[in-house]
């Protein structure tokens, strides 16, 4: 047996890991949570439990500041449970870690170094003040290994007393200047997220282009350095690292406090006014937002402060699929954001970097798990029912198959999948036991076989997506009592509608 999978976790709070797929095991889980907000905050907890029973009681801005207090006492709890605290305090670190590096980025570069571009006057080589910057970076103790990072810390030293590093401080907005506008400087500074500065949006030419070559007369070719290749079926689209999904998440300018957050809710015509409807860009696009409205500018916020745990809970309260969204699926949201003139932020690619984050933690698969059948900051569907007798037959297990699926089974349906392509059985390994490291899961794509499992997304989504995120869904579904799947059904020829009657289903959904 793979070291990534252990028969029995030893979880902590009096549970054990079979209790966590039992109702009456995730109901003490709940009542611990609660326990501990009262003991932190009974107002806090209070205001929860009235956020559960009562609809529209509270504001959009009082929702928020309820979660946002609360989600980080969840990541503790969950923490706690799975013995993880240390790797939890260890990644909260290194998220922080590139805090200096976006605070360079804003005083010199952005509020400094691009304001003095037009008047030109900087009268050394890049190489002078280069070579200038890095034996001061070394003279100050900072190791160049991450030389991003070193500069940035560099800059951020010389500020705490720009009274006595008056010259340094202007020597180095003249190298960023240098960086931002001089060939050799843009090429020293290629990729780093100090330097990444929003573009403007011509909606006439969203795409940069050039003539294809001499010979070929009114062809167009995008340009070379945005060019990928697709060579079979690896995932070719790499995603942001965590540095630059930081950087994304500094650049939101957290809208939800004064409900202005246009990316979760749609853009609307005239705030305020929502009979006018909302928005349409140059494009002819309406911008709605996005589908879920998913608490997009909360969980930047809890994101931007470290957390990981806390901001995957906060996005899966209205999105407990988020393995199906993500980067490279679905960009409503970036449509709708406050930023219409330049560049948006890139809010899948942070979707994707939170879910990203917790699945690099030991038993981050479980955790995801744990949080698709318990979030205590959900106002329903905290918890799923007991089995309420109904039966329900879902015909097709693509995304909105599966989706529906969970929704069911959490209101206690019992739920019967099936799909007219053949889905693979996952190991018992998987089935039975605790997954430690996500790593377990992973497979080339180029390499795997397919499990059927996700329609559309398994079969139509080919390079553009890790269909190993497919897997935590499948897993998901299939660990529940009341979900069932099979494949190489098809509704109106293996089974018809008179057979699922006769077979005691309630619901036939198609």
């Amino acid at each position: 047996m793979s070291s990534s999978v252990h028969d029995i976790p030893t979880l902590n709070l009096g549970l054990t890991f079979a209790g966590l797929f039992q109702l009456d095991g995730l109901q003490r889980l709940d009542a611990d949570f609660l326990r501990r907000l009262q003991a932190q905050d009974a107002d806090l907890q209070a205001r929860l439990l009235r956020y559960r029973q009562a609809k529209n009681v509270f504001t959009p801005l009082q929702t928020s500041q309820l979660l946002l207090a609360c989600a980080p006492v969840l990541e503790a709890l969950i923490a706690e449970l799975f013995s993880i605290e240390a790797e939890v305090e260890q990644l909260q670190a290194r998220t922080l870690s590139y805090d200096p590096i976006l605070q360079f980025k804003k005083f010199f570069v952005q509020r400094r170094a691009r304001r003095r571009l037009i008047k030109n006057d900087v009268t050394e080589s890049f190489a002078e003040l280069d070579a200038w910057l890095d034996q001061s970076v070394q003279a100050a103790g900072l190791d160049l290994g991450d030389r991003e990072l070193a500069i940035a810390r560099f800059g951020q030293a010389m500020l705490l007393d720009p009274a006595a590093h008056g010259v340094a401080i202007e020597q180095l907005i003249r190298w960023a200047i240098l960086a931002l506008s001089d060939p050799i400087g843009q090429a020293a500074v290629h990729g780093w997220t100090s330097f990444k500065l929003p573009q403007g949006i011509d909606p006439e030419h969203l795409v940069p282009v050039q003539a294809a070559g001499p010979e070929a007369s009114g062809i167009i070719q995008a340009l070379p350095q945005n060019l990928r290749r697709r060579d079979g079926f690896k995932l070719t689209d790499k995603r942001m690292s965590a540095r630059e999904v930081q950087g994304e998440v500094h650049y939101c300018i957290y809208c939800h406090d004064h409900d202005g957050d246009f990316c979760s809710k749609g853009f609307p015509e005239k705030k305020g006014v929502p009979e006018l409807g909302f928005k349409v860009n140059p494009l002819g696009v309406t911008l709605t937002g996005c589908p879920l409205e998913e608490k997009i500018s909360e969980m930047h916020v809890l994101r931007r402060d470290g957390h990981s745990i806390a901001p995957l809970a906060m996005a899966m309260v209205d999105n407990p699929m988020i393995p199906a969204t993500g980067h490279r699926i679905c960009n409503d949201c970036m449509k709708a954001c406050i930023y219409q003139k330049q560049e948006p932020v890139n809010i899948p690619q942070i979707e994707t970097g939170v879910l990203t984050d917790v699945l690099s933690l030991p038993w981050g698969v479980e955790i995801y798990d744990l949080l698709t059948r318990w979030n205590p900051l959900r106002a329903r569907q905290y918890l799923p029912l007991p089995y309420n007798g109904k039966k329900v037959l879902i015909a097709g297990m693509g995304p909105a198959g599966f989706t529906m699926a969970h929704h069911l089974t959490m209101e206690g349906c019992a739920v019967v999948g099936i799909d007219g392509l053949k889905i693979e059985p996952l190991s018992d390994i998987f089935m039975h036991s605790a997954v430690r490291d996500y790593a377990a899961l992973e497979e080339q794509l180029d390499t795997r076989v397919m499990a059927g499992f996700g329609g559309v997304a398994e079969y139509g989504i080919t390079v553009r997506w890790d269909k190993n995120f497919l897997k935590l869904i499948y897993l998901s579904l299939a660990r529940r009592s009341l979900f069932q799947v099979f494949g190489g059904v098809r509704l109106g020829g293996t089974l018809t509608l008179d057979d699922a009657w006769a077979l005691g289903f309630d619901h036939v959904s198609i």
